[in-house]
């Protein structure tokens, strides 16, 4: 709550990039096929203006509700995440962790021992190239 709010600059992380929209990203005339000048200066003031309109009456409706809706949601994750996500995972590493020592000790039991002795075994073996 203590960080001031930068009215200037209100997408500092370009969250939005994607849907920042121009006039000349949406309308363009190809060469061969130009309106005249009135009707495209027109044109291009009718985008803005409507554009602009709209987003601020759309904000001032719902604006304060979808932000109120959204504090909720994202304070419910952080509540959920702090309350039993992390706890679960911690519960799930200390429990791995257990497992962990439980199959190491058994390969070293009860594999190890088979490992050393088929290694003596096959030690004695020797190959060699016979040519007849």
């Amino acid at each position: 709550m203590g960080k001031e709010i930068d009215f200037v600059n209100r997408d500092p992380n370009g969250l939005n990039d994607h849907v920042r929209v121009l006039f000349d990203e949406v309308l363009g005339e190809p060469d061969g096929a130009h309106s005249i000048k009135c009707v495209w200066n027109c044109a291009y003031k009718c985008f803005n203006c409507c554009k602009g309109c709209c987003y601020k009456l759309l904000t001032l409706l719902c604006g304060i509700p979808l932000a109120l809706c959204w504090g909720c949601e994202f304070a419910y994750i952080t509540f959920w995440h702090v309350w039993y996500v992390t706890p679960c995972m911690r519960l799930y590493m200390i429990n791995c962790g257990c497992m962990q020592k439980f199959y190491g000790t058994c390969l070293q039991c009860y594999l190890q021992p088979l490992c050393e002795a088929y290694s003596y075994f096959f030690s004695n073996i020797r190959v060699t190239n016979y040519s007849g």
